[in-house]
């Protein structure tokens, strides 16, 4: 390999939403920081598979469904 051109890898401690920690290697900061985490896997809608209303505004949705039904099966 090169030298001089990879990233300093370093461990540091992630802190999740929930107060919980773990630690890791990552490029972020320096060896021994903290990174606070605002959003995580165990409060995310993306992850927790939260509800999720979708707005029909001008049948768009509508019009979707119609034009791709049977689209893949």
């Amino acid at each position: 390999m090169k030298q001089g051109i990879h990233p300093d890898y370093h461990t540091i401690k992630v802190v999740m939403t929930d107060g919980t920690e773990f630690t890791t290697r990552s490029t972020y900061g320096k060896d021994g920081d903290a990174l606070h985490l605002d959003i995580d896997p165990k409060c995310h809608p993306a992850w927790t598979g939260g509800s999720q209303q979708l707005l029909d505004r001008g049948g768009r949705i509508s019009k979707f469904k119609d034009k791709f039904k049977g689209f893949g099966l």
